[in-house]
């Protein structure tokens, strides 16, 4: 068995541990519609379940000796790197990405992982002005529940990126990923931080669509919610979260745009504009979705840029 077989979480959820779902989704490879696997698909009810038991567990885990959980972190980011091989595997494969970008992730990850340990001896408070003698402090403390809402285009450091730092301030996490993708972006850190020691119900995997969402923005025991996705799906997560007194961080799309002056170099431009807005098939969030050309030299960059296309195999 590899650390990321198919049969760990075929038709699972991972609440308190992999557990079989009474429903399930089918993952398809994008390069050929084939479905890969089937996971287990979390509605309302598993999402309440989960908040539930991740706030119990809320409690012990932030009463854990620092040492101990700054452990768990290091591993967790061990992990990602002697497990790179199978995991670019099944990501690129899930994904729809080159191994060099499965690989950028993976980098990613274990140094967030590493940067997480490190907040567990960071200062966690500050002396505020007062008066005379006495002595006021401001000490910062966990939520408590942390939901974490990821998207499929990055799945891995959109999920992770969230994850590790709620968990190292002392919260425990509901994480949604993305059904195109939540291997990636969900059940490869469950298994990552269950072969790393985290304890049971600290971090809930449940891949779920628009209704678990909605639970997670709503539920009273998640205290948090970061969402990182569609402007108009963001919106409608803030008004939820708002509406429930949530803390709420939002990253939403965005049309980027890249200037070419007249003076520029006609072949490197068009390779930039090329890179900028064509990698990973154009899905990611800082892409090059506009390009504003000086007249001077459009008609000569839209065909350089049109020859970069042609070039770009498919499949």
């Amino acid at each position: 068995m590899t650390f990321l077989d198919t049969s760990q979480f075929e038709k699972k959820l991972f609440l308190d541990g992999w557990v079989e779902a009474a429903l399930q989704h089918p993952v398809r490879e994008p390069a050929s519609g084939k479905v890969l696997f089937n996971v287990g698909l979390a509605g309302p009810a598993e999402v309440r379940s989960a908040a539930y038991s991740a706030r119990g567990a809320q409690r012990s885990w932030v009463a854990m000796p620092r040492a101990a959980r700054a452990a768990i972190f290091r591993k967790a980011a061990d992990l990602f790197e002697r497990h790179a091989a199978d995991i670019t595997q099944v990501a690129g494969r899930e994904t729809g990405s080159i191994a060099p970008k499965i690989g950028v992730e993976l980098e990613m990850a274990a140094g967030i992982c590493r940067e997480a340990a490190g907040m567990l001896t960071q200062p966690q408070g500050l002396i505020l002005p007062s008066d005379g003698t006495r002595m006021s402090l401001a000490r910062r403390v966990p939520h408590g529940v942390v939901g974490i809402i990821s998207p499929f285009n990055f799945p891995l450091i959109l999920s992770i990126r969230a994850v590790a730092p709620a968990l190292a301030a002392g919260n425990t996490v509901v994480l949604k990923p993305d059904l195109r993708t939540p291997v990636t972006g969900g059940y490869l850190i469950a298994r990552v931080f269950e072969e790393a020691g985290l304890p049971t119900g600290c971090l809930q995997v449940l891949p779920g669509g628009a209704e678990a969402g909605e639970a997670i923005c709503t539920d009273p025991n998640i205290a948090m919610v970061s969402f990182t996705g569609s402007t108009a799906v963001g919106r409608r997560v803030g008004e939820l979260a708002g509406k429930h007194l949530k803390k709420v961080t939002l990253e939403l799309g965005g049309k980027n745009a890249l200037v070419i002056l007249d003076d520029a170099d006609v072949a490197v431009a068009a390779s930039n504009a090329a890179w900028g807005a064509f990698l990973h098939q154009g899905q990611i969030c800082m892409t090059t979705g506009l390009v504003f050309v000086h007249d001077s030299i459009y008609d000569a960059l839209v065909a350089a840029l049109a020859e970069k296309a042609g070039h770009l195999p498919v499949g």
